[in-house]
């Protein structure tokens, strides 16, 4: 299976629902009314989610950080979202770092800015170190 379509069938349902949303509320709230809009959205389509899961960060065997996941999908995809002007390259960044940090190894990155905008970024087990 080619990396870049891994989940891909739970990708294109977080994809509607997240235009389901944008094209409702449009831009220019906080996140966290995107992020509440997007838990209803995604279990309204069937998908099983929870919101600012906590996430441990290590350096070698001590823990380093905690970060929350704005909102994980079955486990397997974690969302980040943005109310940005526009994506840049440290959003991008960051989910990868999530991404790394974890055993997930797909993450969408959802901009609820001006302009309608994702990323979806993959970084599988084997790569990360």
């Amino acid at each position: 299976m080619n990396n870049n379509f891994k989940h891909s069938d739970i990708t294109n349902v977080i994809i509607k629902a997240y235009y389901n949303v944008y094209n409702k509320l449009g831009f220019g709230f906080l996140e966290k009314v995107y992020e509440n809009s997007m838990m209803i959205e995604l279990k309204k389509l069937g998908l099983n989610c929870n919101k600012q899961v906590p996430i441990k960060v290590y350096y070698y065997d001590a823990t380093v950080g905690d970060y929350y996941a704005d909102i994980i999908v079955g486990n397997k995809i974690i969302i980040e979202l943005k109310a940005a002007k526009s994506l840049c390259e440290e959003h991008e960044i960051q989910l990868v770092n999530y991404l790394k940090a974890t055993n997930i190894e797909v993450g969408l990155l959802l901009n609820f800015g001006e302009k309608a905008e994702f990323k979806r970024k993959v970084l599988t087990n084997e790569y990360k170190s």
